[in-house]
């Protein structure tokens, strides 16, 4: 089914003379050496992370984009990084997407949907905060009574509340592949032991802080993923995007019930629709019905809305 979109998207980026680094579910990623730089930029090489409107779904991308999705994205991360400086430091330089653009490229298309960050090195684990039971973490409780290995009470049901979050890390897993939950244990040995404390305390810092904001806002955050990395003196940063509707699993408050899967802030319209279709899950993925599409993008700009009072036309 062919879909008309009614404003400008991005599905993938194309910046001649700038060398595209990694190109993701979701973002690409180019580098920026130095001399692409303003001159009083005081920083080194740096990265260009563009959020495109690209969707993914059962770790697969989608043909057809969401309209402004890219942007929703960039604006509620860059919200929670400025909100949350205080507790890690984050990977923006404030430098002007604008300034590093090749001559020729529309900078309306990219200037609220791109960022340009530091240069840093991944930590190798995705960073998992779960403050209720859910989603992955509720099948491995069915199967085990634990999450990550963290052995939890009897009894507990389907989208309850813990006492206290819990951090349950993951492996960092290639396009197309499956991240899967791994213990304390082992994120010691891929990080070492102080840089698997460093990150499990800031993951924990930052998911009480964004809860209790959500929270204010009729929103709980049941579960995020945060992505951390540090710099040539070993600094640790979060990077990458902060507590958006596709690393977090944000509920409205009112329609919160324990023993069900409430409603998501996110993809959970294409994810309900693609599992009426025959589609083995596996590339290339259906094209998406208008419908589907805008009520898609109306959850997103809902989330940007009610967490960062930012609206969306």
């Amino acid at each position: 089914m062919s879909t008309t979109l009614h404003r400008p998207y991005l599905l993938e980026s194309d910046l001649p003379g700038l060398h595209l680094r990694h190109r993701g579910k979701v973002r690409d990623v180019f580098d920026l050496p130095a001399s692409a730089l303003p001159a009083d930029a005081g920083f080194g090489d740096c990265l260009l992370m563009v959020a495109t409107d690209r969707l993914s779904a059962f770790d697969v991308v989608l043909p057809d984009p969401i309209p402004g999705k890219g942007e929703m994205l960039c604006q509620i991360s860059n919200f929670w990084f400025d909100k949350t400086g205080h507790i890690v430091p984050n990977h923006l330089t404030g430098i002007d997407v604008a300034s590093v653009l090749p001559a020729g490229v529309d900078a309306s298309l990219y200037e609220k949907r791109a960022v340009v960050t530091r240069r840093l090195k991944p930590v190798p684990i995705e960073c998992i905060a779960r403050g209720y039971v859910i989603g992955s973490g509720w099948k491995d409780y069915q199967r085990t009574g634990r999450i990550s290995g963290i052995a939890l009470p009897d009894g507990l049901r389907q989208a309850q509340k813990l006492d206290e979050p819990i951090f349950t890390p993951s492996t960092k897993a290639a396009v197309g592949d499956h991240d899967e939950n791994i213990d304390f244990d082992t994120a010691v040995r891929l990080c070492g032991a102080e840089l698997a404390e460093a990150v499990r305390d800031a993951t924990l810092r930052l998911y009480r802080y964004a809860a209790d904001f959500a929270a204010e806002r009729g929103i709980l955050l049941a579960d995020t993923k945060f992505e951390f990395g540090t710099d040539a003196d070993g600094r640790l940063y979060v990077m990458d995007e902060m507590l958006t509707p596709d690393s977090s699993r944000y509920w409205p408050a009112d329609e919160y019930e324990v023993g069900t899967s409430p409603p998501s802030f996110d993809k959970q319209f294409v994810r309900d629709y693609l599992e009426t279709l025959d589609w083995d899950k596996t590339a290339p993925g259906p094209r998406l019905p208008p419908e589907v599409i805008e009520r898609t993008r109306a959850k997103y700009a809902e989330a940007l809305e009610r967490l960062a009072d930012i609206r969306i036309d």
